[in-house]
């Protein structure tokens, strides 16, 4: 976990401070209108929809284009998108889960099947690779704001799972039910989050290293940055030297 948790650090550090380079405004509202059209339009009794509403807080999306998401997505205007979870295999056989919202389900599949290919992966058959991951909840903290003790004593008597020290943060893990109950639990206790989102973590990591690793994580981006990819999902394990040094390279590119 120790080693995808750095590289989505990374990216999202990355896309904070380049968003629109990174499609990340069109990614959110294809989220927003997703899980509007699935749960309501609003927020209090549709977890799917808050989720991608703070998420779109945490990367300055306008609220005047979140509001036209929900309402496209609640069917007063707009075009028709659909979820879709493609499953495969990156070099060094690390499992990749990515979620994606299409309206063209074909042409989506057909892409990230050439990506795939190109970058020495392969798309598998549904279920290949979804068994070796779980959902969860996963709320950040910055560590310069709280000791461990403190954050520890609060989130595991709120019912968390597990609170993980990764570099500068916190993480602390919850069942998807009780991202949001925790989370206010902490802010009550004076504890604020850098953000929260439900998530996918893998049960078990895979070892890469050297060109393999470079090859996983530049595979990784390449998914990342297709316009209907809304996320990524791995079991790798890489050394934060090999992770830095890509993540160094990106920025020069």
């Amino acid at each position: 976990m120790s080693g995808h948790s750095k590289w989505a650090n990374i990216k999202y550090r990355k896309a904070a401070v380049d968003a629109q380079k990174s499609k990340i405004f069109s990614k959110i509202i294809r989220e927003i209108m997703v899980a509007a059209k699935q749960g309501g339009g609003n927020p209090e009794t549709n977890p799917r929809l808050r989720n991608a509403i703070e998420r779109a807080k945490r990367y300055n999306v306008p609220s005047d284009s979140v509001e036209k998401a929900i309402a496209r997505g609640t069917g007063q205007s707009g075009v028709t998108y659909e979820d879709v979870i493609y499953e495969g295999y990156g070099v060094g056989g690390v499992a990749l889960l990515v979620e994606a919202t299409t309206d063209n389900k074909n042409r989506t599949t057909a892409e990230l099947r050439r990506i795939l290919s190109r970058n020495g992966g392969s798309l598998g058959e549904a279920g290949c690779v979804a068994w070796m991951f779980e959902r969860k909840g996963i709320i950040v903290v910055d560590r310069d704001l709280v000791d461990e003790d403190r954050i520890l004593e609060v989130a595991l008597e709120a019912g968390a799972e597990d609170v993980r020290v990764e570099d500068d943060r916190y993480e602390v893990i919850t069942q998807p039910s009780d991202l949001y109950r925790i989370r206010d639990v902490m802010i009550s206790a004076g504890i604020t989050p850098n953000h929260s989102e439900l998530t996918v973590i893998p049960k078990t990591t895979v070892k890469v290293e050297d060109k393999d690793a470079e090859k996983v994580l530049n595979l990784i981006e390449a998914l990342e940055e297709h316009e209907d990819v809304q996320r990524v999902y791995s079991n790798f394990d890489i050394s934060d030297e090999v992770m830095e040094r890509v993540a160094a390279a990106m920025d020069r590119a």
